[in-house]
């Protein structure tokens, strides 16, 4: 029997709900992320293992590996989130928006809503987030060695949105170069001196204000 092809202008089957199994591995997987975000702001990043995480949620160990390869990987599932919130919004930004502007209003936007808990960000394991990779020299190189997949899908989006190849201008791979050092260095100046700077979207904003306008100019509001 030839299949038919649909008429023109039907819409077609939608996207299918995901199905109870489906459904299940997710509940397991948010339920060990909040298990061990609650034993990483009682006990410490460090002082907290894998076994104690899955016996937050009556599974064994075993099972808590088949979701993620490492409690570092538990521990900066944030960070992965805020990268496809950024990737996104900074898709869906004005055509017409110079980039180094539509990158400081991106990144901006999406601290800000994690520090507001806006967006479906949980402004508490934010917090616990930004302070566990500071303390734990472990997650700050698990996070410095996601920094490079980071860049390179920046580096695609930022291509895309100026309509140029990457395999053949440089200018994608230097802008997400410098986005991705101009967040690092708001986090490392907090780090550095907590008390001479204001909350991670403020420092993140005067950094991005720096790229912006110009390292010899002061960094206009």
């Amino acid at each position: 029997m030839t299949a038919t092809a649909p008429e023109t202008g039907s819409a077609g089957p939608g996207p299918q709900p995901p199905g109870r199994r489906e459904r299940k591995k997710q509940r397991t997987r948010e339920a060990l992320v909040d298990a061990a975000f609650a034993l990483f702001a009682e006990k410490g990043f460090d002082a907290t293992t894998v076994e104690e995480i899955a016996d937050a949620v009556d599974v064994s160990s075993r099972t808590f590996f088949r979701y993620f390869a490492s409690k570092e990987d538990v521990a900066l599932t944030f960070q992965e989130e805020q990268l496809r919130a950024v990737l996104a919004a900074l898709a869906a930004r004005p055509a017409d928006e110079p980039i180094m502007t539509a990158l400081r209003r991106t990144v901006v936007e999406i601290a800000s809503a994690s520090e507001r808990g806006e967006l479906g960000f949980d402004p508490e394991r934010f917090t616990c987030m930004f302070d566990m990779v500071n303390e734990s020299p472990a997650l700050m190189a698990g996070s410095l060695e996601r920094a490079q997949k980071k860049q390179a899908l920046m580096t695609e989006v930022i291509a895309e949105r100026l309509g140029i190849d990457p395999a053949t201008d440089l200018r994608p791979h230097v802008i997400a170069a410098a986005a991705t050092c101009g967040f690092q260095a708001a986090t490392d100046a907090l780090r550095r001196y907590p008390r001479a700077y204001g909350s991670i979207s403020e420092t993140v904003d005067r950094c991005f204000a720096i790229l912006e306008n110009g390292f010899e100019e002061p960094p206009r509001s």
